[in-house]
């Protein structure tokens, strides 16, 4: 029977690095190799992300809210549709 061969993070290959190869092989390999990359665009790229992250919560903050106002809504409908019922009733 022969070694079974145990993997290495670097033996694998994400659909994200095949990607990134194909765009720019020297730069894959770089990246590989434990260099990383220095620009000044990189620093305002993480400063959008980030700034659309913070928008992307606030709307789904804002969509909690109106699920919770929703309900509330459909809650009070109901109770006063049954308290019309009652008073018809009685």
């Amino acid at each position: 029977m022969g070694k079974t061969k145990v993997m290495k993070k670097t033996d694998v290959l994400s659909a994200s690095e095949i990607g990134q190869y194909h765009y720019c092989s020297c730069a894959w390999l770089l990246q590989r190799c434990g260099y990383k990359p220095e620009s000044p665009f990189l620093d305002v790229g993480k400063q959008i992300h980030v700034s659309l992250g913070d928008t992307i919560n606030g709307f789904e903050t804002k969509i909690r809210y109106a699920r919770w106002v929703a309900i509330l809504g459909l809650l009070i409908l109901c109770a006063a549709v049954v308290l019309l019922l009652i008073e018809v009733i009685l």
